[in-house]
């Protein structure tokens, strides 16, 4: 059911990332390449060779050729969206499964509808490609003044736009869409953050006349890396306590079994931030819970923070992660393993792979009986019948509808806070846009999840404030027979930021009073199953249906309006007293 543990990319990738099917980006970039004839056939032959199958994006004129090869191309889908911030958003959900994605866009006025979700992909490390169909050549030569542009004969603005935003970019030609594709390819899989591919409405469909091997992937510099893992081995060897801290980079770089092994061969237990949740299968006999600094599991807060060591591999110590920056993580105790450097001690070791360190550890770390928490979960289900749907009655019972390998999607608020501290069930995975944070994010991620990851349930959990950002989205899981299960969370306004501001009652956090369970019938999700819920039996009676539907399920969730789960409550202490500072 699964690839192989040597695969770098995520369990999902079902239809092979490379030629070989083994769902490898680093395999298909070490093969030899041969050339299409056009350069957007180049460019999309090698984005199938590193595992995307699926193009999202809106058409435009100008990107008119790239959007005729990805519908004529018998290997690759072209996936219309709503707009493009929700095809960015897509491309995002969908790299969270692939470990790669794509969206197109027009040039101006489609490229700058998209940027908001290619800002919200580098902040999360998910490398997407970016293509955009510019206007010809000469066209841009000429300073002639064309529509979607400011009326200046400026061309160049859009990309300058986009620049912060991204690790690379180029404009493609016929004489370097080969070697620039290759550097695109390397820089996006290097850095695991979205890269910019401008292709002129003339270049497309012309003739490639140059070639290029495909990039190396990575590897350590050998005595770097020896004494890396010695410093970490002699740090681990002094101590009595430790623990690792799995981050993101470890799921953005398929990383998950490499670190699974260096557990397995030494003992050491496992927390994972906020961030970070479900990076590992949170089922693993070594998980201890969610470390979430000074605000919640004050047990594994205590454990975290005792060790005589504590390995960070791949963790970012954002806000959010570390508890409104209540985490007390002592620098001189913590060993810091990220994407291309270590470091212990204080020393930094550089020219090392995240990879390469892992499988030193693994074949070297002594197996040692250190001590472990049990992890522990929402608790028990409270409330039944006519009793109304608080905080305590609802997060257990969304716990306990989990199963086994589902794709959770928690939109960014008090939803994701509160489905942060369930436990995950075996090969479950929780996405939440947690850094980036923007509202309506997880609609159009969801539906680029499900995309990725056909073969498994989808579950949707959003608030009615973010819902409405993005939820026309929905009607593309109908068009493509998908089977999702969606909640939204009807707390009548922006909770969160009632949480946050001053005056809760204030008006910017009131919105407009939906009809949500009629929405998919509207958006074409024909036989789909809908129920609007507002006591506990209504709940529990709906769960039970949607576990046990054949379609897609749409289920409106009232609870009182300032009804909250425990995390949100703190942060909204922890944030007011630091906004107030």
């Amino acid at each position: 059911k699964l690839f192989n543990v040597n695969c770098k990319l995520p369990p999902y990738l079902l239809d092979g990332g490379c030629r070989e099917g083994c769902g490898s980006v680093d395999k298909a970039l070490d093969k030899e390449l041969t050339m299409p004839t056009t350069v957007i056939q180049h460019v999309l032959s090698r984005l199938r060779d590193i595992g995307i199958a699926d193009v999202f994006g809106v058409p435009g004129d100008y990107a008119f050729p790239v959007n005729d090869a990805i519908c004529n191309n018998p290997q690759m889908r072209w996936i219309g969206c709503c707009n493009e911030l929700n095809a960015a958003y897509a491309a995002d959900g969908y790299a969270r499964i692939k470990g790669v994605g794509a969206i197109c866009t027009t040039y101006g006025v489609g490229e700058l509808s998209a940027i908001n979700g290619i800002a919200g992909a580098f902040a999360e490390h998910l490398p997407v490609f970016h293509l955009v169909g510019t206007p010809n050549v000469a066209t841009q030569g000429s300073r002639v003044l064309m529509h979607h542009t400011l009326g200046n004969g400026e061309y160049d603005f859009f990309r300058r736009m986009t620049e912060p935003v991204v690790c690379a970019y180029a404009v493609l030609t016929p004489q370097n869409v080969a070697a620039e594709t290759e550097r695109l390819i390397a820089a996006a899989l290097y850095h695991r953050r979205p890269v910019y591919l401008a292709i002129p409405a003339d270049h497309a469909n012309h003739p490639v006349v140059s070639a290029a091997q495909p990039t190396p992937t990575p590897r350590s510099d050998p005595e770097f890396l020896a004494a890396a893992t010695d410093a970490i081995l002699a740090a681990l060897d002094q101590a009595r306590t430790a623990c690792i801290l799995p981050g993101i980079l470890i799921a953005r770089a398929g990383l998950q079994a490499e670190l699974r092994a260096v557990i397995d061969a030494s003992g050491l237990p496992f927390a994972t931030m906020f961030m970070d949740k479900s990076v590992l299968d949170e089922q693993h006999p070594n998980y201890v819970g969610m470390y979430d600094g000074a605000l919640m599991e004050e047990g594994v807060r205590a454990f975290v923070e005792s060790c005589d060591r504590v390995i960070e591999i791949g963790t970012l110590l954002t806000d959010f992660n570390t508890g409104a920056f209540t985490a007390k993580l002592d620098p001189a105790t913590t060993i810091a393993i990220m994407h291309h450097r270590v470091q212990v001690g204080g020393k930094v070791y550089s020219s090392v792979e995240l990879g390469d360190v892992l499988r030193e550890l693994a074949r070297r770390l002594p197996k040692r009986d250190w001590k472990k928490l049990p992890a522990s979960s929402l608790g028990n289900v409270v409330g039944a019948g006519s009793d109304p749907i608080t905080a305590a009655a609802l997060y257990p019972r969304w716990e306990q509808f989990l199963r086994p390998n589902d794709v959770l999607v928690a939109e960014t608020g008090t939803a994701s806070m509160g489905l942060g501290f369930a436990r995950m069930p075996a090969g479950a995975t929780f996405h939440n846009q947690t850094l980036w944070g923007a509202i309506g994010w997880a609609t159009p991620a969801a539906f680029g999840a499900g995309v990725a990851a056909p073969h498994y349930r989808v579950v949707l959990v959003t608030g009615d404030g973010s819902h409405q950002l993005t939820a026309q989205e929905v009607s593309q899981f109908g068009r493509l027979g998908l089977r999702p299960v969606i909640f939204v969370l009807n707390n009548s306004g922006y909770l969160i930021e009632r949480l946050l501001c001053k005056d809760p009652a204030i008006a910017y956090n009131d919105i407009a009073p939906w009809r949500y369970t009629e929405l998919p019938h509207a958006l074409g999700c024909n036989g789909w199953f809908t129920a609007r819920v507002t006591t506990c039996g209504e709940l529990d009676q709906a769960l039970e249906t949607a576990a046990n539907t054949g379609n897609g399920a749409y289920i409106e969730v009232v609870t009182d309006r300032d009804e909250a789960s425990p995390l949100a409550v703190k942060l909204h202490e922890s944030f007011r007293r630091l906004y107030q500072s």
